[in-house]
């Protein structure tokens, strides 16, 4: 009896590959659309890194052009705007992680605190819909309030206070306050999103419990709520530190002026620079290259501390 429920255990288990797709080719119709998506729009496009290590010829192509080796990675490293393209990135994005990041976590649980639930409503609306107006829209409209010819800020600055007007978009020392202030204000109600709904799944005993031993609301935020979304946190950062060489470049290009080119020329608007407006397709490449290998590398990195810190990897 034990070898006939083995044998049609074995059987079961034994379908081909095709047989199983067909079984289940709705669901597989389902993907389809990601999936060819993924592979027209991110690994087809992938043998154009070859150009990194070749001197790109228009006539001959990406494929048949001369290879040259590692000759525009020395280019790059040598190149006298590169340590600076380096370090501005690199501040970018640790100022987001330790800004930017946490900000969702903050609003999230203070909503979490709200009992009235129109007023919880109306917060969470207003919060994340910035998130869907084009960085361009949102220039636009921090040119118009804080322009020195009539803005807002500068009007009251001016009458309030009898101060002289300032260019804040043109001056070096508001560029990283304004950068961060404004990437708060456009997304971190989408964040809060996903914070609200792990702090919904949290077992309400929990907070009984912890009421029951003399924690006022403040204790039972640090003592209950962040504990139970830190396993949301841990993936959230891991996948925030995908993007750790990312430094935004829409956000970036439209805040750039020549006062604060030193510190706003990061990796995505060198490399546009270089590719396009130089025509040095092959060194916007490497460079390119360059910044997904050191991302990999962090990604590795700050999941291995992930597993340990929050008991949470993404592989």
């Amino acid at each position: 009896m034990a070898a006939k429920v083995n044998v049609s255990r074995g059987g079961k288990h034994g379908k081909s590959i095709a047989k199983r797709i067909w079984e289940h080719k709705i669901l597989y119709l389902f993907i389809l659309p990601a999936v060819v998506s993924l592979l027209v729009f991110q690994y087809f496009p992938m043998y154009g890194a070859t150009l990194a290590f070749r001197n790109y010829s228009f006539r001959l192509g990406i494929m048949r052009s001369p290879w040259v080796g590692l000759d525009h990675f020395r280019a790059l490293f040598g190149h006298f705007l590169f340590f600076n393209v380096l370090r501005n990135t690199i501040v970018i994005s640790l100022l987001r992680l330790i800004f930017v990041h946490p900000a969702p976590i903050i609003l999230a649980l203070l909503l979490n605190e709200v009992r009235a639930q129109k007023f919880k409503r109306t917060v969470q609306s207003f919060s994340y819909l910035p998130h869907f107006v084009s960085w361009a829209v949102v220039m636009t409209i921090m040119t118009i309030v804080l322009t020195p010819h009539g803005g807002v800020v500068n009007n009251l600055r001016s009458q309030f206070f009898g101060l002289p007007p300032v260019f804040f978009l043109g001056e070096a020392s508001y560029f990283y306050p304004i950068l961060i202030l404004s990437d708060i204000w456009k997304n971190v109600g989408w964040g809060t999103i996903i914070y609200l709904s792990a702090l919904t799944s949290i077992n309400p005993e929990l907070y009984e419990s912890a009421a029951l031993d003399g924690c006022g609301r403040l204790k039972m935020c640090w003592y209950v709520s962040l504990p139970s979304i830190k396993m949301t946190i841990g993936i959230l950062l891991i996948l925030s530190m995908a993007n750790i060489l990312n430094a935004g470049f829409d956000q970036v290009f439209l805040m750039q002026q020549p006062a604060n080119q030193h510190l706003s020329e990061v990796f995505d608007t060198f490399i546009i620079r270089m590719g396009l407006s130089n025509g040095r397709f092959e060194f916007a490449t490497a460079a390119g290259l360059f910044r997904s290998v050191i991302t990999l590398f962090m990604l590795l990195v700050v999941n291995a501390s992930a597993k340990k810190l929050f008991e949470v990897s993404i592989f």
